[in-house]
């Protein structure tokens, strides 16, 4: 009479390669989501920089403040009702995980820093500077 079922190998097997592809599966989401998390700051820069424009282009000078969870607003007019925060972990951007604003040359200018993980849309990992005139790959434009 023949037993119908499997060996104790073949089901260590089955066990061994649902782990691994498991871990591999792991491994890409992990991937995907710092890519994620990398694309959402450049979309963020670059809506601050759209406000900031508009802002400009009303009063004449760029706002004295603003990033930080605040929002970019004249007397009658909100041009973003709420700065975003960069989303969490930093992805290796230890110490510049946030979004920094200055205003240059009294008001007809600005500095905006972030920080990417990894390249992303053409814009190269590490401290990024954006200004009125673009996106530019250091901390000095």
């Amino acid at each position: 009479m023949k037993k119908k079922g499997f060996t104790l190998i073949e089901l260590l097997v089955v066990i061994a390669i649902i782990g691994i592809l498991t871990t591999i599966s792991v491994i890409a989401l992990q991937a995907s989501r710092a890519r994620a998390r990398d694309a959402r700051r450049l979309a963020d820069v670059k809506q601050i920089q759209n406000a900031l424009a508009l802002y400009a282009h009303d009063e004449g000078i760029y706002p004295a403040s603003a990033p930080g969870g605040g929002s970019i607003a004249s007397s009658s007019i909100t041009y973003m009702a709420v700065i975003p925060v960069p989303p969490i972990p930093d992805d290796g951007c230890e110490g510049s995980a946030l979004y920094t604003y200055a205003q240059r040359n009294s008001g007809a200018s600005y500095t905006l820093q972030y920080c990417l993980g990894a390249a992303t849309a053409g814009v190269p990992a590490g401290l990024n500077t954006a200004t009125p005139s673009g996106i530019h790959a250091s901390s000095t434009p």
